[in-house]
This record gives structure tokens, sequence and C-alpha cells, in this order.
């Protein structure tokens, strides 16, 4: 069984994804991007979307067992590492960072994750 999460943002419209979507025994999240000027904001930012999809889905941060970070910059990227240090606490995924051009340049950060379903 499969089933589909949206989190209504305009980009699932124009490109045709949804924020979430639960299937095979986990919850695959987007890539999400978040709002604000640093990319620790913008992080900050898509941790909640995320967090808000892991929710609808059943699970929590606590489940995720694999993460990728998209940054345009590299060195920005650090800045974000006592949040995420925070969200994952004593239950930290496998990561991987990529440096790669985003779909907006006002993006300084896109997150990507899978989580086991509990359902």
């Amino acid at each position: 069984m499969i089933r589909r999460i949206s989190s209504g943002g305009v980009f699932e419209d124009k490109a045709g994804y949804c924020r979430a979507v639960i299937a095979g025994g986990f919850v695959h999240v987007a890539g999400t991007v978040g709002e604000g000027d640093t990319a620790y904001d913008q992080c900050r930012d898509a941790l909640g979307k995320i967090e808000r999809a892991l929710s609808e889905a059943g699970a929590d941060f606590a489940d995720v067992v694999r993460v990728t970070y998209m940054l345009p910059d590299r060195t920005e990227f650090e800045s974000c590492w006592p949040l995420l240090r925070e969200t994952f606490g004593p239950n930290p995924p496998v990561a991987t960072m990529i440096e790669c051009g985003l779909i907006d340049p006002k993006y300084r950060i896109e997150i990507e994750l899978t989580a086991l379903a509990r359902e």
C-alpha cells in the first residue's frame, strides 16, 4: 500500500510531486526548502515542514534513517550543525551533504530524508 502526503506547497503542484510517500515500510520525504535569510533559518523552517509530514505519517525524527543535505555553498552547512544535532539527538541518521545548485538562488539548503514507517 502506498500513501501520499501533501503539504500544499507551490512546487508540489507545479512540479507534480508530494511532500512525502509512505511505501515499503518507509516514509520518503521529498527535498524540502525553508524560508529565511540564512542557511540556518531555512534549515530550521525546512525541518519544521518535514516534522509535520513525518507526524502525519505517524513518524518522527527518531525514525529517520537517512538524510541528504543539498547546499549551493558548503561553507554555510556548519552553521546548521547545532540545529541538526538537537533535532536528531541520540538517534542520528546516516547523512550526505552535496554542494549543488538549487531550484532558486534564494534557497540556501534543501533537505531530503527517509524514515521508518510505524504503520
